[in-house]
């Protein structure tokens, strides 16, 4: 059984609740109650009076304290997104009349592992000039980060452009597109042919996993460029399968990364998939939800992620 909850005055609470929910997400952000009292300048004894107060405050236990560790329980997953949105409106209320679209607050961001490199550079810029901007980060697959930003988890993202229609309440932007191409080992048996089919047919194959986009892409290109393949391995991680064909275990077809400078690498090939004449190509771009308070910051991370990856503008 829980513990009993007692009745506390609404004047106190009112008073108390948006600091307890900022504390709140630290926590589930940073993992533990010790982790998040530094970014929130209290001491780990002060964040678990805090927590123990916002569940008195609630009148639920949002916290599985049974183990060593402290974890969001399933009340507490459920108030984590609402907490972001509130804390977003309060933040925006909060912005000087004079100022609407000041670079301040605090702003959710998820990215997948190829574009994440580029978009902390570009967030970190950003914070140099505005120190009263704070931008979580969160990398995962494209999936995944696609239904954070439904969710409210993520106020926007950097993904891999998926399938079929976007509910109306999600806004999407292109940021730059990659052909996907076959990479193999120079001097590895078919790396001289002037397309892959030669290398996909001697080699075996590293195959990108088909239950992400990307991996859907790359089974689409094969198909239609009736390319036939040796299966050896799946994986989800783009760089680890080109590091695997540099050690020479096999040929992989992969997005050539906007910020790849394969071509230049005398240890690989860059090959052309004969896809009918023209490349099938990775989009990449932003997806966010068209109501949240922080537009005008992701509209500003968009441009400067466009700049830096080149991109020919959105939609």
């Amino acid at each position: 059984m829980g513990r009993p909850f007692p009745v506390r005055p609404a004047s106190v609470a009112s008073m108390s609740t948006i600091r307890f929910l900022r504390t709140f997400v630290a926590v589930a952000d940073h993992g533990s109650f010790a982790a998040a009292a530094g970014h929130v300048a209290l001491t780990q004894a002060a964040v678990s009076l805090q927590m123990r107060a916002l569940e008195d405050e609630l009148r639920r236990e949002l916290f599985d304290r049974s183990g060593r560790m402290v974890a969001l329980n399933a009340e507490g997953r459920e108030l984590l997104p609402r907490a972001r949105r509130l804390l977003a409106l309060y933040d925006e209320m909060r912005a000087s009349p004079e100022r609407p679209e000041a670079m301040s607050g605090s702003v959710a961001l998820g990215a997948v592992v190829s574009v994440m490199g580029g978009l902390s550079h570009v967030v970190a810029g950003m914070k140099r000039t505005y120190p009263a901007l704070d931008v979580r980060l969160v990398g995962a697959k494209s999936i995944d980060l696609a239904a954070q930003v439904e969710a409210g988890q993520l106020d926007a993202a950097l993904l891999v452009e998926g399938p079929g229609r976007l509910p109306g309440t999600l806004r999407w932007s292109v940021l730059y597109q990659e052909p996907l191409v076959a990479i193999v080992a120079a001097g590895s048996d078919g790396a001289d042919a002037a397309d892959a089919r030669t290398a996909l047919a001697r080699q075996p194959f590293l195959r990108f996993d088909r239950a992400q986009r990307t991996g859907m892409l790359v089974e689409r290109a094969l198909r239609r460029a009736h390319l036939p393949v040796r299966e050896f391995l799946e994986l989800n991680s783009i760089e680890a399968l080109v590091e695997l064909v540099r050690q020479r275990v096999g040929v992989t077809v992969v997005p050539q990364l906007n910020r790849a400078r394969w071509h230049e690498e005398e240890g690989l090939r860059v090959l052309p998939l004969d896809t009918g004449g023209r490349p099938l190509m990775r989009t990449v771009g932003m997806l966010e939800r068209r109501d949240h308070a922080r537009r005008h910051i992701t509209e500003a991370i968009r441009t400067a992620c466009a700049e830096l990856f080149g991109a020919p503008g959105h939609g």
